[in-house]
């Protein structure tokens, strides 16, 4: 813990111990399971995408194998947090493993040799499907545009997204008190489920707030599946010379029930590179690029996909006082006033792969 506390950036000290630097050394097949709301899926979904382009040997990079579940850590379900995922969502991970080995190890030929290496379940349709790879070749890069008359902060706001770029519109902005954060509700959690407990919920009392803007599309027309990683491009600025930006993807039911499927932070001293820190400088408009890791999620028929932004979710991710401070000493903060554009020179975009129907 005081290592952790030690060492704030990507340092030598992480280096040493990550995976993702020596992806070239792995020269054995392997399978990765990842889960939708599990806190380890980005990493798994990385190594899965790092050993298959950079691993030590053919073998390696041509045995790899991915398997992306509900749950993971955040329970094996059908039931995880508020959501009902169905019957068909439960799965004997146990017995895949089983499988693996009986094929790696003992050649056994038992139908894993001609199935395809990514296994998806989707949500939405709450179906398992089977890929060529991972990300979808299929699925189209698909922008939605943030935007609002400056008044996109709460449930009850004009925030809205949209596939036409901006043009002349008021930005959006709020006061972040790290006395006061946005609340973690759900998510890919672990390990403390009395007092946090993981998985899909409604987000509508997070949403609530004045300090998070929100941002949903019209309804859909038609069933539309969002597969892949996400990313949110925001112009920003702030009083303090350091803060946090938060984004949250969440599918909207038709009775209003916001379930969360992915979200995101980024630490503003680490917006160019997560090994040097690089304060701001107040008032100015910087772009971020936050990544809102991945999802596999059907937006049926009268659904909204919405989007939050704002400078917390805690406890899952730590609070920034807004100082500048060394985050794992300092006790003073400072409240900030941070600003999210959208407007012609600053267009913020929410961009997600859509796959075809």
């Amino acid at each position: 813990y005081r290592d952790w506390l030690a060492h704030p950036a990507y340092d030598d000290y992480w280096k040493q111990l990550s995976i993702e630097e020596h992806f070239s050394k792995i020269q054995v097949p392997a399978l990765h399971v990842a889960a939708w709301y599990d806190l380890f899926q980005e990493g798994t979904l990385r190594n899965y995408l790092g050993i298959k382009a950079h691993g030590g040997s053919e073998a390696a990079r041509n045995g790899q194998r991915l398997l992306v579940i509900v749950g993971g850590h955040a329970g094996p379900g059908p039931v995880i947090g508020e959501v009902d995922f169905g019957k068909d969502s439960l799965f004997s991970e146990s017995a895949l493993i089983l499988r693996w080995y009986d094929y790696l190890l003992k050649g056994i030929n038992n139908g894993m040799a001609t199935e395809k290496p990514v296994k998806l379940f989707v949500m939405g349709k709450n179906i398992w499907r089977e890929e060529s790879g991972w990300p979808l070749e299929r699925a189209h890069e698909t922008r939605y545009y943030l935007h609002s008359t400056g008044k996109a902060n709460n449930l009850r706001g004009d925030g809205s997204l949209g596939p036409e770029a901006p043009a002349s519109e008021t930005a959006d902005q709020y006061g972040y008190d790290p006395a006061d954060p946005a609340p973690t509700r759900g998510g890919p959690l672990c390990c403390d489920e009395a007092h946090q407990p993981p998985g899909a919920f409604d987000q509508r009392p997070v949403e609530n707030r004045e300090d998070v803007l929100v941002y949903t599309t019209p309804a859909f027309e038609q069933d539309t599946e969002v597969t892949g990683s996400i990313s949110l491009e925001i112009y920003v600025s702030s009083s303090a010379v350091d803060t946090d930006f938060t984004g949250k993807v969440v599918d909207v039911g038709p009775q209003g029930f916001a379930r969360n499927l992915t979200e995101g932070i980024l630490r503003a001293r680490y917006r160019t590179s997560r090994e040097e820190a690089e304060l701001m400088n107040p008032g100015e408009v910087y772009k971020l690029t936050i990544n809102l890791w991945s999802t596999s999620n059907v937006f049926l028929t009268g659904h909204r996909l919405r989007l939050e932004v704002s400078s917390s979710n805690f406890p899952r991710f730590d609070r920034n006082l807004n100082t500048g401070d060394d985050q794992g000493h300092s006790a003073r903060m400072v409240k900030a006033t941070n600003v999210v554009y959208h407007d012609r020179e600053h267009p913020s975009v929410l961009i997600v792969p859509v796959v075809p129907r």
